[in-house]
């Protein structure tokens, strides 16, 4: 008589065997995940976009820069490797010009997977942008790689974000890179 194991197809069973291959080499005992952890993870790091939102419509650099990493790593449109430091310079700039008016709405978060101390996030960010009486209303689409530190805050490590369209009041007084 045949076991349940031996009626597995096939793939399965491939997959069960890298399971336990992984599982006996790591010595670490299978342990299904937590989903109160989970849960509290998601939470955190919505709270977390959430109070950028605030800090950026209130032009708090500080703590609009407090999200990232020191040691993020971004691609956005026209910047390839953008660090920490070029990010928080650039918004600082943004933030700072005269007649420049920058308003973000709470993202959209259309997916967020954790798993330990890593998460993904895919969101649409919407920008309002007014100059000198000219405004204009921009999504842009993003995926976020936050990691908590050892002092369990959650913070963007890696990034890479697109506009559907350029924001032609921002375009306007913020030169491309």
């Amino acid at each position: 008589m045949l076991t349940r194991v031996d009626r597995l197809p096939s793939r399965r069973m491939r997959l069960l065997s890298c399971v336990i291959v992984a599982l006996s080499v790591s010595g670490a005992p299978a342990q299904a995940a937590d989903p109160d952890d989970s849960s509290a993870a998601k939470a955190a790091i919505t709270e977390r976009l959430v109070h950028w939102t605030g800090a950026f419509n209130a032009k708090d650099l500080s703590a609009v820069c407090a999200l990232f990493a020191p040691d993020l790593s971004y691609t956005v449109d026209e910047i390839v490797d953008g660090s920490r430091d070029q990010l928080c310079a650039n918004i600082g700039a943004a933030l700072a010009r005269p007649g420049l008016k920058l308003r973000y709405d709470e993202p959209t978060i259309h997916e967020m997977l954790v798993s330990g101390d890593l998460a993904v996030v895919r969101l649409t960010w919407t920008l309002t942008a007014e100059n000198n009486g000219a405004r204009d209303v921009t999504t842009d689409e993003g995926m976020d790689v936050f990691r908590r530190a050892p002092d369990g805050v959650w913070s963007i490590a890696r990034y890479i974000a697109f506009s559907t369209r350029p924001n032609a009041a921002l375009k306007a007084v913020v030169p491309t890179p």
